[in-house]
C-alpha cells in the first residue's frame, strides 16, 4: 500500500490507510491504535518538513527475524537532517511545531529507524510485530516495497523469501509478470507459488520450473538470489530484466542476469556465483525502479537495515508507469 502526502487535507486518508492494511494483516485494537498514530505523525512531518516536493507513506507486512507484522515507511525528498539524534529528543523542531513527531514514533514503533542526510531526504521506518518470528535458521533481515501500476489495484511484480532450512542459505526471488494488470499479476502469483513448492532445490531447477510453469501465461521476468552461507557464495539465476546486486562492505557488484522472458523464450538458464568475506546484502528489483542507483551516493545507507536500503532506493529511483518491486535481504 502506498499513499502520497503533499498537503495536509492528506494526512487523515494516509491515517486511515495505514490502519485498514494493518487492521486486515490481523493487528488488534491496541495495536491499531498505535499504528494510527504513528501514521499521523509521519504524514504530518512530510508535510511540515517536505512540503515543496511532498512524499508517501508506505506500508508493507514482514515476516524475517524481527517477527511478523507490518511496516510503515515514511519517504521525502525533503531538506534530510544533519543531526538524527538531535531531531529524536523532544521540544526538537525545525518547522516551529512543538516537536515530538519523530520521536513519538520511534516510542510507538516495535522496531524504528531512520535514514536521512542534508539534501538527501528522509526514509523513517517504523515495524510493529503481531507475532514472535517463526523462522527457524537463518536469522535474516529483510525489506521489501511492492506496488502496482498507477491507477491498478493488483500488482503484476510479485516477490517472496525462503528462510533456507533445507538449503544452507537464504534465498530470494523477485518477478515482474510481462506487462500490467491482471495477466501480469496471474502470472507473478503463479511464479510465487511455484518457488514456494521448490525452494529446497538448487536456484537453475527452480527457474527451469517457474519457465515451464508459466507457458500457458504471459510470461515473466524472474530471478533467485541464493546466499550460500557455507560456500560464502551468492548464488544468483535470473531471466529477463530483474536487475540484481550483491553489497559487501563498501563493494556493490551488478549480478548478471541473461535475456528472455521465463515461460516463453529463455535459450540460457545459468547460475551465477559471487564469493563474499563479509556479510552480504543482496537487492533484486524490477524494472519499476531504474538501476542507475550508487550506495556510494548515499554515505552510510549500506549499514542500514534492508527496509531502509529499499526505501531510499525506491523513492529515488522509482519510474512512475510501471509497477515496481525491491527486495532486499541480509543475514544477521
Amino acid at each position: 500500500m502506498i499513499t502520497s502526502v503533499v498537503h495536509s487535507s492528506e494526512v487523515g486518508e494516509a491515517r486511515r490507510a495505514a490502519t485498514d492494511f494493518a487492521r486486515k494483516a490481523g493487528g488488534n485494537e491496541p495495536q491499531l491504535g498505535r499504528i494510527a498514530l504513528v501514521a499521523t505523525e509521519m504524514a504530518t512531518n512530510i508535510v511540515k518538513h517536505a512540503a515543496a516536493t511532498g512524499g508517501a507513506l508506505v506500508a508493507e507486512r514482514f515476516d524475517d527475524a524481527a517477527g511478523i507484522g507490518i511496516e510503515l515507511l515514511a519517504i521525502d525528498k525533503g531538506p534530510g537532517m544533519a543531526d538524527v539524534r538531535a531531531c529524536l529528543a523532544d521540544g526538537f523542531s525545525t518547522a516551529g511545531s512543538p516537536g515530538s513527531g519523530l520521536g513519538a514514533i520511534a516510542r510507538q514503533a516495535d522496531v524504528f529507524g531512520v535514514y536521512s542526510r542534508p539534501a538527501l531526504g528522509t526514509a523513517v521506518s517504523a515495524r510493529f510485530v503481531f507475532a514472535p518470528p517463526t523462522m527457524s535458521a537463518p536469522a535474516t533481515d529483510i525489506g521489501a516495497i511492492s506496488v502496482p501500476y498507477p491507477g491498478e489495484t493488483l500488482c503484476g511484480d510479485q516477490w517472496t523469501f525462503d528462510a533456507g532450512g533445507d538449503t544452507g542459505g537464504s534465498t530470494l526471488f523477485v518477478v515482474d509478470g510481462s506487462g500490467h494488470g491482471m495477466y501480469a499479476a496471474e502470472a507473478a502469483g503463479l511464479a510465487v507459488r511455484i518457488f514456494a513448492e521448490h525452494a529446497a532445490e538448487d536456484c537453475v531447477s527452480l527457474i527451469e520450473r517457474v519457465h515451464r510453469g508459466l507457458a500457458p501465461t504471459r510470461g515473466a521476468a524472474v530471478a533467485v538470489a541464493r546466499i550460500d552461507t557455507p560456500a560464502r557464495l551468492v548464488r544468483f539465476v535470473g531471466v529477463g530484466n530483474i536487475a540484481a546486486t550483491v553489497i559487501t562492505g563498501f563493494d556493490a557488484r551488478r549480478m548478471i542476469s541473461h535475456n528472455g522472458t521465463a515461460g516463453h523464450i529463455a535459450p540460457r538458464i545459468r547460475e551465477f556465483t559471487y564469493a563474499f568475506a563479509a556479510t552480504p546484502c543482496v537487492v533484486l528489483h524490477s524494472d519499476g525502479l531504474s538501476n542507475r542507483w550508487r550506495l556510494a551516493d548515499y554515505p552510510g545507507l549500506a549499514a542500514c537495515h534492508p527496509s531502509l536500503i529499499a526505501a531510499v532506493l525506491f523513492r529515488d529511483f522509482r519510474r512512475a508507469r510501471d509497477d515496481a518491486t525491491i527486495a532486499v535481504i541480509r543475514p544477521r
